[in-house]
């Protein structure tokens, strides 16, 4: 079987990429990815020889380089998107170009191809935000989008369920928790207070800590979408669970392993459109057979390590970039420090 990889120089995809290879060695890969700063050659280096495996960068929003990487596919896993929500706030119109007119390119691309499978990974953003209290989101609740990044990732699920009610076209969707693990770009939560602390710094976290959020290793989230795609329905979407845990929680086990207290703790105050709250019922996946292999915080002290001992990985991604805190409090005002 041949499969293209959109966005898999990036950390989901990536980390996908290893697994597949690891457990379908006679699969072939085309990754298609445009190396913007989300996307790392260095993440997939003890790969680039496997003759298996091969690199295309270019756009998912030119057509024909998209044409040219779709010869010859079986399947495609989408996760080429925009995805950070501080940066869809200070550049929405980036986010909907990828995120949605990439993500039709390719399906029109799939189609003319005739794929046996678009498999598009999405996230929970796209059903807003629940409180303390509510239940979690399961497959049937209605979308309510609350920032950039998320009114476009919904806008792409919407394309993909369109062109398959419309066309025929045989797809899958996942919607799944946050996810953690190695090659994690060190703006996102987890990996930024690692590094932080481990350069001496604090770590900037919004509000008291209280928002709550669902996080997924990697890991397991691979293995789900292999599930996904020998199991599941064609035009079904899944949603894969995490372990909801606040962002205090987090930060004080990451303080915790580094032997570390909260006077490195930063308050600031929230991002515009900051959700309270994801959760995920997962119970339509694992009524299918897939269960969570990982555990947070069993997790996270090998997280710490990997970083600790690669910093030939993260250090140059953090030297030089714009911090993206900053450069949103420079676009609209004092909301984000």
């Amino acid at each position: 079987m041949k499969l293209l990889i959109t966005g898999g120089a990036g950390f989901i995809g990536s980390n996908f990429i290893h697994y597949w290879l690891k457990s379908h060695p006679q699969d072939r890969i085309v990754n298609l990815d445009a190396l913007t700063y989300a996307g790392h050659p260095e993440s997939l280096k003890d790969i680039e020889t496997n003759p298996n495996y091969q690199f295309i960068k270019g756009d998912i929003a030119d057509g024909n380089t998209v044409e040219q990487a779709m010869d010859g596919i079986d399947v495609v896993v989408h996760f080429a998107a925009e995805s950070h929500v501080d940066r869809s706030i200070i550049d929405p119109l980036q986010f909907v170009r990828t995120n949605v007119l990439g993500t039709a390119v390719l399906l029109n691309a799939a189609l003319e191809a005739k794929i046996k499978r678009f498999h598009h990974v999405s996230t929970d953003e796209v059903y807003g935000e629940l409180g303390l209290e509510d239940p979690p989101f399961t497959e049937d609740t209605p979308y309510n989008p609350r920032t950039p990044y998320s009114a476009s990732k919904a806008g792409s699920d919407h394309l993909v369920r369109a062109y398959f009610e419309t066309y025929g076209l045989p797809v899958t969707i996942t919607n799944c928790a946050n996810n953690y693990g190695p090659y994690h770009d060190p703006e996102k939560l987890i990996p930024r207070f690692i590094t932080n602390l481990l350069e001496g710094e604090k770590v900037p976290l919004m509000g008291k800590g209280e928002n709550i959020r669902e996080w997924l290793h990697v890991g397991d989230h691979a293995e789900a979408i292999d599930f996904v795609l020998q199991k599941g329905e064609v035009g079904e979407t899944y949603l894969i669970q995490g372990e909801e845990k606040t962002n205090m929680e987090i930060t004080q086990t990451l303080l915790s392993i580094m032997g570390l207290d909260e006077s490195m703790i930063e308050f600031v105050e929230h991002r515009l459109g900051h959700d309270f709250r994801y959760a995920i019922n997962g119970e339509k996946l694992k009524s299918l057979g897939w269960e969570r292999k990982h555990s947070v915080d069993s997790d996270l002290q090998r997280i710490v390590g990997w970083y600790k001992e690669n910093e030939w990985w993260w250090k140059p991604l953090k030297e030089g970039r714009p911090i993206v805190d900053r450069m949103a409090q420079k676009s609209y005002g004092s909301k984000i420090h």
